[in-house]
């Protein structure tokens, strides 16, 4: 008889990594073996309270119910057909997705940033089929310090040198402005522009929030000018800013929604482009597709994700917690904290540097069993499941607090 293979340990498991898996993320040290709800368990046992979420992917916590209940369900029946024929989970998905966010179509994709540059080639076609921008010349104005992902044409209008360097060249046809400046955005759009993409709250900027009255002067100028206004939900939507959108906190409605991580449920890639029928209708079979595109399980699992935010249940729990976390984060400026940006259940914390790089303050915290992530410099974000409880996230803060204070 064999013996069962010996489990690895954590230090173990990470080394066998580094020869075999390319170094382009720097984790923190811990072996995610299990996990449910807003905890994850370690492979030696040891849980820790995940306090990121997935940047937003896992909005529902880990192994949502409900989400489980409808992957296992389409798994018994169909997985795969391309996009070749149709499948009997498309439709609804569809249906229900735009009818969440108030628009008309929808165009199934997998990643993120599948959907970022699906809305790139979108806002293109439509401004050379409808709006007569001549051939090749449709710009796109984006804002600085932007995240929308890390494929060719979007690291060429990134201003992250990390994310650019050594990747040219790049992909023209972009114009950079200050984000929340709507001065500097008017002076940039002209007849050749074909949209403003931009993020309602940039979220690896440092969880950035806007001025009040942004958001509608993008909708007031993009609509004046006759040039498309598409927002990166892919982060801030899906219930993480108190809203089903972060866009709704000023009551904007954009042409196209980029949508993408908490569509999945953290089950399955899922991302759409959700828009208004005279954008999406500029498409025609062949030029543009993806063979796993709204795939039955990830349709699915879309549908159960939607079924979620129609009651409106986790909006307002990321609405009411993130008072909370609000309250807590207010108690500790001045306390190793310099200052932080929140909205909903989602905040970046500045922190003293003389107490650590973001990444030092994150390590800490982990060995406490809390799990963040740091942006840039000694910023940290927090971005817990929706579905985390007060007592856990006040929990979370206290522990914040010792970390800083050095009580740990």
């Amino acid at each position: 008889m064999t013996s069962a293979p010996r489990t690895r340990s954590s230090a173990e498991l990470i080394a066998a990594e580094e020869p075999v898996l390319a170094h382009n993320y720097h984790p923190l040290p811990v072996v995610v073996a299990r996990a449910e709800g807003a905890w994850v368990e370690d492979v030696e046992g040891r849980k820790y309270l995940d306090m990121l979420a997935g940047y937003s992917a896992l909005n529902f916590g880990h192994r949502h119910p409900a989400l489980i209940e409808a992957a296992h369900r389409q798994l018994d029946r169909l997985t795969l057909t391309s996009r070749a024929f149709h499948n009997d989970r498309l439709a609804e998905f569809a249906e229900r997705l735009a009818a969440l966010t108030g628009l008309d179509m929808v165009l199934p994709m997998n990643t993120g940033a599948e959907a970022v540059e699906s809305g790139i080639k979108v806002a293109r076609k439509w401004a050379y089929d409808v709006k007569g921008v001549p051939a090749d010349r449709a710009t796109i104005v984006v804002a600085a310090d932007n995240f929308h992902g890390r494929t060719t044409t979007i690291v060429s209008f990134s201003t992250d040198e990390t994310a650019r360097s050594g990747f040219g060249p790049f992909t023209p046809g972009f114009r950079v402005v200050p984000y929340n400046d709507l001065g500097a955005l008017e002076e940039a759009v002209d007849e050749t522009t074909a949209a403003v993409l931009i993020e309602p709250v940039q979220g690896e900027a440092g969880v950035v929030v806007p001025d009040d009255g942004y958001l509608s002067g993008v909708r007031e100028l993009t609509r004046r000018a006759g040039c498309l206004f598409v927002a990166d939900e892919i982060q801030s939507g899906l219930g993480r800013t108190g809203r089903t959108l972060a866009v709704e906190h000023e009551s904007v409605v954009p042409d196209v929604v980029l949508l993408g991580k908490a569509l999945g449920g953290g089950i399955v890639p899922v991302s759409a482009v959700a828009a208004r029928r005279e954008v999406l209708q500029v498409l025609h079979p062949g030029e543009h597709g993806s063979t796993f595109g709204g795939n039955p399980l990830a349709a699915a699992v879309g549908t159960a994700v939607v079924e979620l935010l129609e009651t409106g249940e986790f909006q307002r729990r990321a609405a009411d917690l993130g008072v909370v976390l609000r309250e807590g984060l207010e108690a500790l400026v001045g306390k190793g904290v310099t200052g932080f940006r929140s909205r909903g259940l989602w905040a970046g914390v500045d922190v003293d540097p003389a107490l650590g790089t973001g990444r030092e303050v994150s390590e800490r915290l982990m060995r406490e069993g809390i799990l963040v992530k740091d942006t840039h410099g000694s910023t940290v974000r927090l971005a817990p499941p929706l579905t985390v409880t007060a007592d856990e996230l006040r929990e979370a803060l206290r522990t914040l607090e010792k970390v800083l204070s050095r009580q740990v």
